[in-house]
This record gives structure tokens, sequence and C-alpha cells, in this order.
């Protein structure tokens, strides 16, 4: 896969969970993109359990759900690990 393409599915995939995941994330493009690329390899590692070949790099119409889907995953422990650093008063 080229690099634009991994851009633009992480791009996605982190665009749809952030409207998917429920809360106010503050981030810019950027962060959105590199947590849709962390969500597309934590998917393409879930994703690869299921498939018979094992492959994970390559393109195929479940990698987006499976991108969003660890997208979600990754947003939302990064949204725990910024509300323990918060103070509580």
């Amino acid at each position: 896969m080229s690099i634009l393409a991994f851009l633009v599915i992480g791009l996605l995939a982190g665009l749809i969970a952030r409207a998917l995941l429920p809360g106010n994330q503050s981030m810019g493009l950027i962060a959105t993109m590199l947590i849709g690329i962390a969500g597309s390899f934590v998917g393409g590692f879930i994703g690869s359990f299921f498939r018979s070949d094992g492959r994970m790099w390559d393109l195929h119409p479940s990698g987006l759900i499976f991108s969003v889907i660890g997208a979600m995953l990754v947003l939302f422990l990064v949204g725990l690990a910024g509300r323990s650093r918060r103070v509580r008063v």
C-alpha cells in the first residue's frame, strides 16, 4: 500500500472514529490522522485473526471497518490517559 493511501485511510478512520465516539475530542487533523493510523495498525492486527491468510498489510474492504474500530479503541485509551492527568478539585 502506498504512503498516500495509508495516510488517507488513517485520516478517514480517525474522522469516523471521532464522529462515532461520544464526547469532545479537541484535536486537529494531524492528531486525527495519527489516531487513525494507530487505529489502522490495531485494526489490521485484529483483522488478521479473522482472515485465513493472516496478511495484515493488504488493502481490503473490511480494513476500513477494522481501522475505525481500532481508532475508536485508541481514541478511548487516549481519552482515559488524558483524564487521569487532569487535576480534580
